[in-house]
């Protein structure tokens, strides 16, 4: 009887804790819904959308990263590759090849999954090794890259895109990429690869025990994450339509994306967005009011975020705040 009623308590819990996860996925995807079509007016009513568009960019940027840091644990410096080949394959693409700009942004996709094929023997190490060795490789494409001939990379020019120009529907593309993230993300959550990547995170040894196979479950959450920065590293060199050595590879774009991921707290599904919103909205009113002090200030806020907002603004909040675990994902 004893064992009965364990069981039958075991099993409501058990429901009941489905029905809690549940409960925060869906007013998650009714937020980024709200939020997809908030911007998707963005072009309607505004002749500017610039703001708007690298908005969605770092969204998009800082969600991929959760994917690495969130759910796999790993730290990768040189996170600024695929956003970098991303760009580079859609240019050559597009300016030298004679592509279509569609084509040539899935080229970007599969560019970005390519060297994340490539980097994949790094995975066994861990902690700031990996990250250190993801960096000197992102150092290496782009290297490789510049180095290439005039004809097909542009040099220390770069690619220039004028005739793919149309900024309206490069703007709805960095939408679609933006989508496509949060619900990769919101699937990560709730699918079996998502349960065992938390797993591997936890205890690698353990989840081999218990019949994970490592490797192959790493490999997929790592694609997965280079292929949103490949995507969108494409879309911004046709918003732009330039493609520069200096820019596509340039180590702030794995800061910011380290930065606006961890203020809103990684591991979390809402994390990512609340930080990135909240920090690039800081960084364009200081921009616009202190623009000599720019990078001081800012400097300051995020100082001040990591020390009194350590698991970032949603981490901290679920820890202060445990019950809302219920509703906030």
């Amino acid at each position: 009887m004893q064992s009965h009623a364990s069981d039958a308590a075991y099993a409501s819990q058990r429901q009941q804790d489905q029905s809690v996860d549940r409960l925060r996925i869906r007013l998650a995807a009714g937020l980024f819904a709200a939020l997809v079509a908030v911007l998707a007016l963005v072009p309607l009513v505004s002749d500017n959308a610039t703001f708007a568009f690298y908005l969605m960019l770092w969204i998009a940027m800082a969600t991929g990263m959760n994917i690495c840091v969130g759910f796999t644990g790993y730290l990768p410096f040189g996170y600024v590759v695929f956003y970098g080949i991303g760009a580079y394959a859609t240019g050559i693409c597009y300016r030298v090849l004679g592509l279509p700009i569609l084509p040539s942004l899935l080229a970007a996709g599969l560019a970005g999954m390519l060297i994340a094929l490539l980097m994949a023997p790094t995975l066994r190490l861990k902690g700031v090794y990996f990250g250190i060795v993801s960096l000197g490789l992102a150092t290496i494409v782009r290297l490789f890259i510049a180095n290439l001939p005039d004809a097909y990379t542009g040099g220390s020019m770069g690619l220039i895109l004028a005739s793919a120009n149309n900024p309206t529907h490069s703007f709805y593309a960095m939408l679609a990429v933006m989508a496509f993230a949060l619900a990769a993300v919101l699937w990560l959550s709730r699918s079996r690869l998502g349960r065992q990547l938390r797993a591997i995170k936890d205890d690698a040894g353990a989840a081999a025990c218990v019949g994970i196979n490592v490797p192959r479950v790493r490999l997929k959450a790592w694609l997965l994450a280079a292929l949103i920065p490949a995507l969108a590293g494409g879309v911004e060199a046709w918003y732009t339509n330039v493609v520069d050595p200096e820019y596509a590879f340039h180590v702030l774009v794995t800061a910011k994306s380290i930065i606006y991921g961890m203020a809103g707290g990684f591991g979390t599904i809402l994390g990512p967005v609340v930080g990135t919103i909240a920090l690039f909205g800081i960084d364009h009113v200081i921009w616009e009011r202190f623009p000599l002090l720019n990078l001081l200030l800012l400097g300051l806020v995020i100082i001040g975020l990591m020390l009194f907002l350590p698991r970032g603004v949603v981490g901290s909040l679920l820890k202060h705040k445990p019950q809302l675990r219920r509703y906030i994902a």
